[in-house]
Formats: structure tokens, C-alpha cells, sequence
């Protein structure tokens, strides 16, 4: 059985590795020249780890230095809106781990043998009986996965009439500034924007920022300096100590709900199918456990069935979790300051096991 694969990143190669182990010949057509990621940190929740344990990966992430749940979320004066209990998420679901985006991808492509990685092939339409038209010529598989992210040419193919993605009113910058001593993950709101800092394992900081903005808008360093200048310690000096060349900045889109992700012999995953706003920081662990559900379905039943199998299981709880996602960033992007004013005044006095309450049908998945 061969299985081609569309789309070479954390989605991808992760269902390279999960068919390859269960003895299928697979292909994977990325359309850079090189199989690698650029991009800062990334937080693996409980689930995405799972995901990866089997795999046989999980392990490898968890040797290294502990992550901590998010500590919460303050104000823009350094007061807390929310704060989590720390041991409390990590009693109930277990391990976080943060790594760079680069660090993952190699893992995986590792897992993968060499000869089954085509960069550079440009992949121009997919069929649903498994043919696949690329700048080298044409491939056909009997299963193809569509792992080509929000501008997906495999959801296009296949859906050429759904709408495509949209933006969502806010765009984001991520970087990683040099070791420096911080206190935990934490997000803080202000009016219409946030910044969030993640602690990295090699001391690190993983810094994002997000913004309302026109689509295509573009800000340079000294500009989010100047925007955040005045935020509660450390953003000021993480923003400092930022290299403009390593400061990355993407528009956030996300995508409607697609009425099945499989068509004959193909099936999308990760952002192909249901890419989300990153509120929950979910959109990375959902394609992990999209590809590891997806190879165990068709291993298990056959293409056809699996297929199915699939979409019946993912597609409720995919988007299930980016209407979540969609609703949790919502109030850091009001302008209106009576809103404002209700939000901050508000959210101090919700209980504090809310933060776990509304995340436990995502982090207490198994394979």
C-alpha cells in the first residue's frame, strides 16, 4: 500500500512516521527546497505528546527539561485577569514540553527514510482517486493525505466551490530572544492586541504578539517596542533584547468547517482541514493527533472504511476545538473601553479551576 503525502511539516511527517511504522511505503511532496521549519517555540500539550508516545517519540521530548502549564493571564499593568493553578493542570493531565518548531520537525523527518522526502515538488492538484499532478510529473497512491496547511491545494482540489480561508482581524509576530531569567508562561491583554512569553529549555524565551490590524499590515521591531513600551516587566525588555531579523510576522487566518474531510481516497489533516486561531495553542497537537489517528483507522479497516472511520472521529472534535479557540481570543481583541472595563473587572472574579474545566476535553485525549 502506498500512501503519498502532501505537505512536509509537523502534520505531515508525522503521518510519514505513523504509516511507515505500520509498513507502508510512503512519499512525502514538500514544496520547499528543504525539509526543515522556520518559526520560534512551540508548546506540546498533554495530547500532542500522547500523540507522539505512539510514535515512539514522546519519550525523546520528555527527557529534556519540563515545561509548565500557562501561569495565566494578566493586564497590561501586570495585574492578573486569570491566574491557573500550575500543579493542579499538571497533576490532572500531565507534561508540558516546549521546543523549537525546528527541533520537532527534525525528530520526525528522522523517523522517515530519506528516500521517501521529495522537496521541491510543488504539488498543482490532487484527485480524489489518489492522483497527484506536481511540477515533477504525476504520482498516484492508494491514499493520499493533504497536509498542505490553510492554503491547502488539496482542500481546493477537492472542494473547489467551499470558501477558502479568512482572516481574522489580527496579525502576529514571533521570535526568540537570547537566555535571560523569566517566571513562567504567561499571556497579557491589553485593548485590541497581547503578548505572550514562553520559557524555552535552553533559557530562551519564546515571545508572540498579536494585534488587530488591516490584512497585509507590517511592523517592524522598533515599532513593537514603541507599541509595548509601556506593558507591565519583562515585555519591554524581551522586546529589547529581540533581533529584528529573527522576529517573524504572519496574519492569522482560520478556516470554515468543512462538511468532511475525506474525498475517495484522500483525506486533509492539521490546518488543511481545520486551521484554527491560536488561542489554545491547539492547532500543532490536533495534527498530531489527526496523523496518528488517521494511520491506525486505514491500518486497522481498510482505506475506504478508514476513511471514514476518520472523519467520523476527528472532524466533530477538530472543530469542536477551533470554535473554542476562536471564543478564548475574543475578549483580548475588544476595542470599546466599557467592554474592556467589564472584561478586567470580570474575569478576576471567575473561579479559578475555570482555565482547566474548559480545556479538559482537550488535553485528557488518547489515541
Amino acid at each position: 500500500m502506498k500512501v503519498l503525502i502532501v505537505g512536509g511539516g509537523i502534520g505531515g511527517l508525522t503521518a510519514a512516521v505513523a504509516f511507515h511504522q505500520r509498513g507502508r511505503q510512503v512519499e512525502v511532496l514538500e514544496r520547499a527546497p528543504a525539509f526543515t521549519e522556520i518559526g520560534a517555540g512551540i508548546s506540546l500539550q498533554p495530547n500532542g505528546l500522547r500523540a507522539l508516545d505512539t510514535l515512539g517519540l514522546g519519550a525523546h521530548l520528555r527527557s529534556g527539561p519540563p515545561a509548565d502549564p500557562p501561569a495565566g493571564i494578566r493586564r497590561a499593568n501586570g495585574r492578573w485577569l486569570i491566574r491557573n493553578d500550575v500543579d493542579d493542570l499538571k497533576r490532572r493531565f500531565g507534561q508540558w514540553v516546549t521546543v523549537h518548531r525546528a527541533a520537532l520537525v527534525d525528530l520526525l523527518r528522522a523517523a522517515v527514510p530519506a528516500q521517501a522526502l521529495r522537496p521541491g515538488t510543488e504539488v498543482h492538484e490532487v484527485r480524489p482517486d489518489g492522483t497527484v499532478h506536481h511540477n515533477g510529473g504525476t504520482s498516484t497512491a492508494d491514499l493520499v493525505v493533504g497536509a498542505d496547511g490553510v492554503h491547502s491545494t488539496t482542500r481546493r482540489s477537492l472542494w473547489p466551490h467551499v470558501p477558502g480561508p479568512r482572516y481574522v482581524g489580527y496579525t502576529a509576530w514571533r521570535f526568540l530572544t537570547p537566555p535571560q531569567p523569566i517566571a513562567g508562561s504567561v499571556e497579557t491583554w491589553g485593548r485590541g492586541e497581547r503578548f505572550g512569553h514562553v520559557p524555552m529549555p535552553d533559557g530562551r524565551v519564546y515571545c508572540y504578539a498579536l494585534a488587530d490590524a488591516p490584512i497585509g499590515t507590517r511592523t517592524r521591531l522598533d515599532r513593537l517596542r514603541e507599541r509595548f513600551a509601556h506593558w507591565h516587566s519583562p515585555i519591554p525588555r524581551l522586546l529589547n533584547t529581540a533581533d529584528e531579523d529573527a522576529v517573524l510576522q504572519h496574519d492569522t487566518y482560520e478556516l470554515p468547517e468543512l462538511p468532511t474531510y475525506v474525498s475517495g481516497n484522500v483525506a486533509v489533516i492539521g490546518d488543511a482541514a481545520h486551521a484554527m486561531a491560536p488561542n489554545l495553542g491547539q492547532g500543532a497537537c490536533q495534527a498530531l493527533e489527526d496523523a496518528v489517528t488517521l494511520a491506525a483507522a486505514v491500518d486497522t479497516l481498510d482505506v475506504s472504511a478508514g476513511l471514514e472511520e476518520y472523519d467520523r472521529v476527528r472532524r466533530p472534535r477538530t472543530q469542536m476545538i477551533a470554535r473554542r479557540s476562536r471564543q478564548a481570543g475574543a475578549p483580548a481583541h475588544w476595542t470599546s473601553p466599557p467592554l474592556i472595563t467589564l472584561r478586567d473587572a470580570a474575569l478576576p472574579l471567575l473561579p479559578r479551576a475555570l482555565f482547566s474545566r474548559s480545556v479538559t476535553d482537550a488535553y485528557t485525549w488518547t489515541p
